[in-house]
């Protein structure tokens, strides 16, 4: 009898029927992704087991065990940066622009020190990170190191997923192939490679709320808030409630922040990326951008205890808008 692969058992622990099968535990999670990532995998038995967890939905326990797989394969430089804030921006945007990345604009003018990560986008009708990131005039980096020296002279970086591990970007880019997002997408945002005390995460599905504050929790992770953002991206949306659930200290919480405007707004007809350094210059009014920057901001502060109330935050934020450095960009 032939000797069976070792990677067989994880996908026998999720495949094995409603009544048999049962999500891994966090130290299985680990040595199934160390194996994936090590390349001990067949290509079979990887797309078996994406799907499987799909199909079911990743558990908190899963991402934290996958997230500290590939923590581990991941080449820090040694000046590792005192950042602040982790951000993720893995969607895309197609409903309406980019607004919030002129909220962590916002956060970089007033010194926090904000390390964003993302995908480079795929070729479809959204408009992602690192194309907008170049057009309003701000420089990629190509690897960690970049990004950590950036750091210690200015408040802002991003590097794309395949600079930081190029064996999660192959799998994402599987979806091509299989037709779904994966649970990597869900690993990705979390990554928080230069582990800030401090992490926005934005999702599209609401169920994936609980999933990432339960993962925040195995990690760790002393502060972090995910919201359902718009198009998935960490963007609070104005013109309907937001819904926010963070971990502070390895404790829970549990928001619903009203709209911010009074009645909802029609999705234009285009996307100009142009409007977004003409509002931030003020040569332009656009009353839905700037909500959606505020709201943004406003959760962000939140979340890192500037402010505890709701209303204070909103007039931290507004403050914070209406004196921006409007040369920046």
């Amino acid at each position: 009898m032939e000797e069976q692969h070792p990677f067989a058992r994880f996908i026998r622990i999720l495949g094995r029927g409603q009544k048999g099968s049962r999500s891994l535990s966090q130290d299985e999670a680990l040595e199934a992704m160390d194996m994936i990532l090590a390349g001990q995998v067949e290509p079979e038995q990887l797309g078996a087991f994406l799907m499987l967890i799909r199909v079911k939905e990743e558990t908190p326990e899963e991402v934290a065990g996958f997230v500290r797989a590939v923590r581990r394969t991941i080449q820090l430089p040694g000046n590792i940066p005192a950042l602040d804030l982790d951000w993720s921006s893995y969607a895309g945007k197609r409903r309406h622009l980019p607004w919030f990345l002129l909220s962590v604009l916002l956060l970089a003018d007033n010194g926090i020190k904000v390390f964003m990560h993302g995908l480079k986008g795929r070729k479809d009708n959204r408009i992602y990170t690192p194309p907008a990131l170049e057009f309003l005039g701000l420089p990629l980096c190509d690897s960690l190191a970049e990004a950590a020296t950036r750091l210690e002279t200015e408040n802002f970086a991003y590097v794309n997923l395949e600079r930081i591990s190029p064996r999660l970007q192959q799998i994402i880019d599987l979806r091509e192939i299989l037709g779904l997002r994966s649970p990597v997408h869900t690993v990705s945002r979390m990554l928080n490679p230069f582990q800030a005390p401090y992490q926005m995460q934005g999702i599209f599905h609401p169920g994936y709320l609980e999933i990432h504050q339960g993962a925040a929790l195995c990690l760790e992770q002393p502060h972090m808030a995910v919201i359902k953002g718009d198009g998935g991206e960490i963007e609070a949306t104005p013109d309907s409630g937001c819904r926010i659930l963070s971990v502070h200290e390895g404790h829970t919480e549990e928001e619903e922040w009203p709209p911010l405007l009074t009645s909802r707004e029609l999705k234009p007809k285009t996307l100009d990326l142009e409007i977004l350094p003409q509002l931030w210059r003020g040569t332009i009014e656009h009353k839905y951008g700037a909500a959606a920057v505020i709201n943004t901001l406003a959760v962000t502060l939140h979340m890192m205890r500037k402010q505890t109330r709701r209303d204070d935050a909103i007039a931290m934020a507004t403050a914070w808008w209406q004196d921006r450095s409007r040369d920046l960009i």
